[in-house]
């Protein structure tokens, strides 16, 4: 099973958007697709018809009970959405209460890789919204990645909260020893305007190898999709938003990412 992460230290900049709409065509595809909230605020749950007060349970369950973990229990808190193939275990507004609660126990970090490992025969593809603040959940998220999807709207305010995320990435990096294989995500493109572009080529120049050289654009389908609760590629396939976001896809497939070392 493929595990991603979506992440950004700032909000707004279309991560969940970017969970929706992959794993849409994910299962457009034919494949099994796990979404995993890990954001208290539990707006992909809302995008995809699903209140997360009103689920029997939710990501927040699975923590409480991280030392006796089973498929079975696992299974038992992932939820259907409206698409066939595509599954979701919700986030609920008590998830910001874990690393008050819970932070400090031991293997706290790596409770999504591990619940992640007992369902991966279940699923092709599982696929994490990331909460825009360093915690626990994002510790987990990153620990459970094989690759992180970082998206970036392009205009500056957002490239600085991108770099803020890269030097995230690095800290944690070299207290595991480890690297991690990120992209970098254009969102949010207007061709009209200065700002895109200007942002774009600053982009080029700062992430180089670790930019995907393509862009998501400015498209009203996705929030027509958002009110529909579907993913966009089953509310319009053919909006040019939907297009960029397949092309993203048969990159991450491919594999081919530009790596950049991190410690």
């Amino acid at each position: 099973m493929k595990v991603w992460t979506i992440a950004n230290q700032k909000g707004g900049v279309g991560k969940t958007t970017s969970v929706a709409s992959l794993a849409g065509v994910l299962a457009k595809r034919g494949q099994r697709v796990l979404m995993i909230d890990t954001d208290p605020h539990a707006s992909l749950g809302y995008y995809l018809g699903i209140d997360s007060e009103e689920v029997p349970g939710s990501l927040f369950d699975v923590f409480i009970a991280h030392q006796n973990l089973t498929k079975e229990l696992v299974k038992s808190h992932i939820v259907p959405t409206l698409v066939d193939g595509l599954d979701l275990l919700p986030a609920t507004m008590a998830l910001a209460t874990l690393d008050r609660a819970l932070g400090h126990q031991e293997g706290m970090g790596l409770v999504l890789r591990n619940l992640l490992a007992l369902v991966a025969d279940e699923y092709d593809v599982a696929i994490v919204d990331c909460p825009p603040v360093l915690g626990v959940l994002m510790v987990n998220a990153l620990a459970a990645s094989q690759h992180i999807v970082i998206p970036v709207q392009t205009e500056f305010l957002a490239i600085k909260g991108l770099e803020r995320m890269v030097k995230t990435m690095e800290i944690m990096g070299r207290s595991k020893k480890t690297r991690y294989s990120y992209t970098v995500v254009p969102t949010m493109y207007d061709k009209r305007t200065k700002a895109s572009p200007a942002a774009l080529q600053l982009l080029s120049e700062q992430y180089g190898e670790s930019l995907w050289r393509d862009v998501i654009p400015v498209d009203t389908k996705f929030r027509d999709a958002s009110l529909a609760h579907l993913p966009a590629s089953h509310y319009a396939s053919g909006c040019r938003g939907v297009k960029a976001y397949e092309r993203l896809l048969d990159f991450l497939l491919a594999g081919e990412f530009g790596h950049v070392k991190i410690g």
